[in-house]
């Protein structure tokens, strides 16, 4: 196992850095799914697929020959409809069902969605060259992609947005009317119906803007979303619904985590510990249930 990171404190700050403007990606992906299960109590298996495909729209747009940034543009528009298609094929379906029947059906939308990517794009394994160069800090020992800096900042604005469309307009305010309690929104004259396709929806349209910034920072393939499914739960689950800044914080301390276990495991191991955390995580909120529940005895 290598410790070179502890011979060499730098790293640490490398490390650090790096894994905080990762965080605040996998925070956004993990925004739309907190609203969605907070609104419409779906977990929702397929938000990686719809992040990766998010991703493909930058890269069509590159592959055009137009710049992947772009596509935090045209990709959460598209992925918008995207998503409102999907609720109006399925979700709308199993709203009013219990848990295990939402997994059940967005697992069998993202084994389709993987297919649909793989028939369209192929299996090969792409990214969406952005040519943003690089920033150099610290004597030029510590090195960040600017495509990073640049996701980082993007995710922060697209936040941002989020909060005020949610705070100041009217479906913003009869979203959060319903997340709240729905029946008593019903009755007030709220349509939850079209709450639950447009929540859907930005839910579609953050994985958009997420897959965008993937797609110039990272690389897409057709069978990669899980991993950023399993992040996005993690997050929720650790900060709870409704909690941006939980969620925001959740999102970077998941982040490092990440970029110290590439570091001290390697970079093969690194999903498998997230895998590992996520297990631990649902122990611990079991065992911190059991003992709620001995409290109540």
């Amino acid at each position: 196992m290598d410790f070179l990171i502890f011979e060499h404190p730098i790293l640490i700050v490398q490390a650090l850095m790096d894994g905080v403007l990762l965080g605040i990606l996998f925070a956004l992906i993990a925004y739309g799914m907190a609203l969605q299960w907070g609104v419409m109590n779906i977990i929702n298996i397929a938000q990686g697929e719809l992040v990766i495909m998010g991703g493909y729209v930058a890269y069509f747009l590159y592959m055009y020959g137009i710049h992947p940034a772009y596509g935090v543009i045209v990709s959460p528009i598209v992925m918008y409809f995207v998503g409102i298609g999907i609720y109006k094929l399925v979700i709308n379906k199993v709203v009013d069902k219990d848990l295990f029947t939402s997994i059940l059906a967005t697992f069998g939308i993202s084994i389709l969605m993987m297919q649909l990517m793989n028939f369209v794009f192929g299996a090969d394994v792409v990214v969406a060259q952005s040519n943003f160069g690089t920033t150099m800090l610290f004597d030029n020992s510590v090195t960040l992609p600017n495509s990073k800096i640049f996701a980082s900042v993007v995710s922060v604005l697209a936040a941002i947005v989020l909060v005020l469309y949610m705070k100041k307009s009217k479906l913003g305010r009869a979203i959060r009317a319903t997340a709240q309690n729905a029946r008593a929104a019903k009755i007030l004259g709220v349509d939850t119906e079209k709450v639950y396709a447009s929540t859907f929806g930005i839910n579609a349209a953050l994985c958009g803007v997420a897959g965008a910034l993937i797609a110039i920072t990272f690389t897409l393939h057709p069978y990669v979303g899980l991993p950023y499914t399993v992040r996005s739960f993690m997050i929720v689950i650790v900060a709870g619904l409704g909690n941006l800044p939980g969620v925001a914080l959740s999102g970077m301390g998941l982040g490092v985590f990440e970029e110290f276990a590439d570091y001290l495991l390697g970079t093969e191991f690194r999903i498998a510990a997230v895998f590992l955390l996520l297990v631990l995580i649902l122990m611990y909120r079991r065992f911190k249930l059991a003992r709620s529940r001995e409290y109540l005895k």
